[in-house]
């Protein structure tokens, strides 16, 4: 068990890659803080964890709410008494043409995506700088490196994830913090796989495997990046998308 007794808080964690790092990360030794605005959901989900004997707890969270934030830090730190791990997973998508998408449609996702793993990191932060210890991991998405049609907020915003994942590697790496992103390609989550098929099988002829990912692909690779296997990975931008980009 790579990261038993590690405390780690996952945003975005009621579905998806988020839901399915929670699971390995507890399988893994891990007391996990699953943190997500669908409450209902994410009720569910940490029911169904706990009923199992997993180490798990849930903190309904906005990730653009920064006294929310706070709050949720100051809790898990009276309750765990650290936070070792912290996993920016929480992201939406608005997609549109550059002309015809509006403010409020790049707002949103520059909020969330990017300016949540800000706000987050910034508050989870000084509690690893006092334990000279600590991982962050950062969602950002192979759209984030290569850009695509109709995303450009997205793909904006997971390009800026990169940046500050490089920037918070230099700033902290002296002081015992790793900090690396992850990029996925398409990846078969629930959301995703709300799309027409003749665009799913576009999504995986783009991808040398001629498939789509499975969450459990992603999360094996926060799960990896989180240890200390990891040990010597900072500043890292690592591609889990089948070779979609040779």
């Amino acid at each position: 068990m790579k990261l038993k007794d590690r405390v780690a808080v996952v945003t975005g964690a009621a579905d998806g890659i988020g839901l399915a790092t929670v699971r390995r990360l507890s399988e893994e030794g891990a007391v996990v803080v699953m943190c997500d605005i669908a409450h209902a959901q994410l009720g569910e989900e940490w029911a169904k964890l706990d009923q199992i004997g997993r180490r798990v707890a849930c903190f309904p969270l906005d990730v653009t709410c920064r006294p929310d934030i706070d709050s949720m830090v100051g809790d898990v730190c009276e309750r765990f008494g650290r936070i070792d791990i912290l996993i920016n997973n929480a992201g939406i998508t608005q997609d549109a043409r550059l002309v015809k998408m509006t403010d409020q449609q790049f707002d949103a996702v520059m909020n969330v995506n990017l300016k949540g793993v800000f706000n987050c990191t910034q508050a989870v932060v000084d509690v690893m700088l006092k334990q000279r210890r600590g991982v962050v991991l950062n969602a950002s998405s192979i759209v984030g490196v290569y850009g695509n049609f109709g995303q450009s907020n997205y793909s904006a915003s997971k390009f800026g994830v990169v940046g500050l994942t490089k920037s918070w590697a230099r700033e902290f790496g002296p002081m015992g913090i790793r900090v690396n992103a992850v990029c996925p390609g398409f990846i078969g989550t629930t959301s995703l796989l709300k799309i027409p098929e003749d665009g799913l099988a576009k999504m995986r002829s783009s991808c040398w495997q001629r498939r789509l990912g499975l969450p459990d692909e992603v999360a094996n690779v926060y799960a990896f990046l989180a240890s200390d296997d990891a040990s010597f990975i900072n500043g890292a931008a690592i591609e889990v998308s089948g070779g979609m980009t040779l």
